[in-house]
């Protein structure tokens, strides 16, 4: 194939018009109309945001290959999981940013891409209002790592935070730790979990902190009490949280009440 078939190939695998890429490239739409035809043949600069824009290496472009290569290059492009990006963004703007965005780099209100930021942000880096990522940072962030006000993936860290392994304020998960923490190991001033460690208040199968209740045990230097909880029981640790709680958790101790 030459330098002109590959690139009438990838441009129609990309879903791309010669305007389109014209418009890309800074070029006319004639120039890419004598490139694919072989007459003419792009500069140096323009092959090389050709092969970054439909991720395909100068090789392949430059260098004559029958079409056995190109089976064999588009099963390691399967094997190595490449990621084609499409570039595009809206024609609208708003304070200066495209409504939309979609590329390697993407910036609008809505942003996809593998370094993303908008209002609401996907890639395997997002940062946004909303952010979806490996790595997402946001208000609201989903991801595998991500770091936001609520916060939900396999590593959570932010003010409410769920996830396998969760830091935050409040934190739910497996593994958690924060001023009020649930999960099977749990950690915190107020904690609640199967093996449950607090330093006010822990709840659990396992329990200890000042005020600890355990179903197996429980280890308490203020109240202990292993098995279920009476009404008595109950209405006496309202009573000692009240006293031993500092009146800056007053709002993680009203929680507490509100389930005992």
């Amino acid at each position: 194939m030459t330098l002109g078939d590959k690139l009438s190939k990838i441009r129609k695998e990309n879903n791309y018009t010669q305007e389109q890429l014209a418009d890309v490239l800074g070029v006319s739409r004639q120039a890419i109309s004598k490139w694919e035809n072989d007459t003419t043949y792009p500069e140096t600069d323009k092959l090389i945001r050709i092969s970054e824009l439909f991720d395909c290496s100068l090789d392949y472009l430059l260098k004559d290959k029958s079409e056995t290569d190109d089976e064999t290059q588009s099963d390691d492009d399967i094997i190595l999981f490449k990621i084609h990006l499409r570039e595009r963004e809206s024609e609208k703007t708003l304070l200066g940013m495209p409504l939309w965005q979609i590329g390697k780099n993407a910036r609008g209100f809505i942003a996809v891409g593998l370094n993303a930021r908008g209002i609401i942000a996907v890639g395997l880096k997002a940062r946004g209002i909303i952010s979806l990522g490996m790595l997402s940072i946001g208000v609201i962030s989903f991801g595998m790592l991500p770091l936001g006000l609520l916060s939900i993936g396999i590593f959570a860290l932010g003010i409410l935070a769920a996830g396998c392994f969760s830091i935050g304020v409040v934190a739910a998960g497996a593994i958690s730790l924060g001023i009020i923490s649930i999960g099977a190991i749990a950690i915190g001033n107020f904690s609640v979990g199967a093996l449950s460690i607090g330093k006010y208040f822990a709840i659990g199968d396992n329990a200890r902190a000042m005020i600890a209740s355990g179903d197996t045990y429980a280890s308490g230097s203020v109240f202990q009490k292993v098995g279920e909880l009476t009404t008595d029981d109950c209405s006496a640790i309202k009573e000692l949280l009240d006293n031993i709680v500092p009146s800056y958790f007053s709002w993680a101790k009203y929680i507490i009440k509100l389930f005992l």
